[in-house]
């Protein structure tokens, strides 16, 4: 009786010991596997044996990560401030340097995240972060994964979500963009004007070859001012009409 009360614990503790030491992984995750405190090997996907007591398995997501950047405050290089936030895409490549190398590597992404972005954009103007973006994300991008490679992690892209201007910057860039349309205005009627008097100079150039046609201009000016229905027409007589008649009386 007492053997058989042994035997039943030594398989209960056997199945424990089974149920224990398995350990199954998706597709997309891995186990970092220590033994005795040592790191030994990655493994996964699928159904892993661990020995109890002896050896233990962190597990590790490879799948990518969009982490979200709090809106930091940054001083252009323009002396402007404003406040950015941004989105950062990231993904484990290496599950063991991510365990080993650094205690939390989602929150040392994040918080090297926030200092890159200070420091890149700091060294730009207003403008170039509201036009150039694509630009500066890919610097961003390139700072962030140079320095999380150490810990496995590898950064695949940087997007700037929204950059926020006080209420006096805001209207500050209005006037300005309003200063600017207004000078290309001016420089577009400078420009008209400057066609039409070549055009006129053209034309008098033309017409002082040939008296007729100057004559024939008149006449084309009259049909249209007739066909406005005026009561009162206040004309130009050319002094090429009538001089030869004032030559006439003269003795």
């Amino acid at each position: 009786m007492i053997f058989e009360s042994a035997f039943g614990v030594v398989i209960v503790f056997v199945i424990f010991i089974v149920l224990t030491s398995m350990r199954v992984y998706r597709e997309y995750e891995r186990g970092v596997i220590f033994t005795l405190g040592r790191f030994t090997s990655v493994k996964g996907p699928g159904l892993v044996i661990i020995i109890p007591f002896l050896q233990q398995a962190v597990k590790v997501d490879l799948r990518t990560i969009a982490m979200e950047v709090p809106p930091q405050d940054v001083i252009s290089r323009d002396n402007v401030s404003v406040k950015v936030n941004a989105v950062v895409y990231f993904r484990v490549e290496d599950a063991s340097r991510a365990v080993i190398q650094v205690v939390d590597y989602q929150n040392a992404t994040s918080q090297l995240a926030q200092t890159t972005l200070r420091s890149i954009l700091g060294k730009h103007q207003l403008d170039e972060m509201l036009a150039d973006r694509e630009k500066l994300n890919a610097d961003i991008r390139a700072a962030l994964d140079a320095q999380a490679t150490s810990w496995g992690v590898t950064v695949a892209n940087v997007e700037i979500k929204q950059v926020d201007l006080t209420e006096s910057m805001v209207r500050a860039i209005a006037r300005q963009a309003e200063a600017e349309r207004e000078q290309r205005a001016k420089i577009i009627h400078a420009e008209g004007e400057l066609q039409a008097s070549e055009k006129l100079y053209q034309a008098a150039n033309t017409l002082a070859k040939e008296p007729q046609a100057m004559l024939l201009r008149y006449l084309e000016t009259l049909t249209v001012i007739g066909a406005e229905k005026n009561t009162t027409v206040v004309f130009p007589l050319p002094m090429d009409l009538i001089t030869p008649f004032l030559n006439r009386n003269k003795p």
